[in-house]
């Protein structure tokens, strides 16, 4: 089974790519039905029905798919190499993975909130929301590709750093809404 690794990880990788591809999408659609939900009619009822339909789609035709075949095939790959279980580097990327599926499950329940109307979140947080896929991915890549040779606190130090600098481009960013709506 091991002279098919590279096909299994090939379509681990895919799916992963996938996955990320609608995390990263979707809360942008929750950012824009939040915004829809305080136009005034009949302008609201259009987007909110059109939005709806794009994030049911991304949702359970990319995202959730996705999301599954990604674990099957990591779970495959693990199989083929238990040792890995063994090693600290996978240990915590293991704990990154639960970070992110625990975020792709608040991210089901914003879109089982949104489908039917309920509005918790501003749109300001949202776009905060939306980069915490980002921060999980960067943390998993950087930690598959440098592994035993990451120095832990360098790898804190950064994944800190990129947090405060989305956080301040997401700031900059309102600050440039707020002079110019259209931007």
């Amino acid at each position: 089974m091991i002279e098919y690794y590279d096909y299994i990880k090939s379509l681990h990788l895919i799916f992963v790519i996938t996955w990320f591809a609608g995390l990263f999408y979707m809360p942008r659609l929750f950012v824009y039905q939040i915004e829809a939900s305080q136009k005034p009619s009949p302008e609201k009822e259009i987007l909110s029905k059109q939005l709806k339909l794009m994030a049911k789609r991304l949702w359970f035709i990319i995202t959730w798919p996705s999301a599954i075949l990604a674990t099957l095939f990591a779970i495959w790959l693990l199989l083929l190499i238990p040792e890995w279980l063994q090693q600290p580097w996978m240990h915590i990327k293991l704990g990154f993975i639960v970070l992110l599926i625990l975020y792709h499950l608040k991210s089901h329940h914003i879109y089982k909130q949104l489908q039917v109307d309920i509005v918790k979140w501003s749109s300001n947080q949202m776009r905060m929301w939306n980069e915490g896929s980002t921060i999980i991915l960067f943390s998993v890549i950087f930690l598959v590709i440098v592994r035993d040779a990451v120095n832990w606190i360098y790898g804190v130090i950064g994944i800190i750093s990129l947090a405060v600098l989305l956080m301040l481009g997401i700031k900059f960013y309102k600050k440039i809404r707020d002079k110019n709506p259209e931007a």
